[in-house]
């Protein structure tokens, strides 16, 4: 499937509509918790910290997070920046139509 529109709707959430009439929103959150990068995929799947560990926070990621930018990678995929300052994942088109949620489309 390819799409046909990309926009972000006013609560910021990306909204695709397909090739075969369907549309999906996402929000960022959802996002960039399931970018396939190499980092956040082994972030994914390392082992919980213990709940006595602190995490340090940058200024960035104690906002909520929002889509930046999108840019086209070849016809396969979607590169999505990230309001936190990561911008590495590569989003195919598979995985888009995997993830979000279906929204009727107008």
């Amino acid at each position: 499937m390819r799409p046909t529109e990309l926009s972000l709707d006013e609560m910021g959430d990306l909204r695709i509509r397909w090739d075969d009439g369907s549309a999906r929103r996402y929000t960022p959150r959802q996002l960039r918790e399931m970018c396939p990068c190499a980092s956040c995929r082994e972030r994914r799947s390392a082992p919980k910290p213990p709940p006595t560990q602190l995490t340090v926070l940058s200024p960035a990621e104690t906002q909520p997070v929002r889509i930046a930018g999108m840019t086209p990678v070849g016809n396969y995929a979607y590169s999505i920046a990230f309001s936190d300052g990561h911008d590495t994942g590569i989003f195919t088109l598979e995985r888009l139509c995997e993830l979000g949620e279906p929204t009727a489309a107008e």
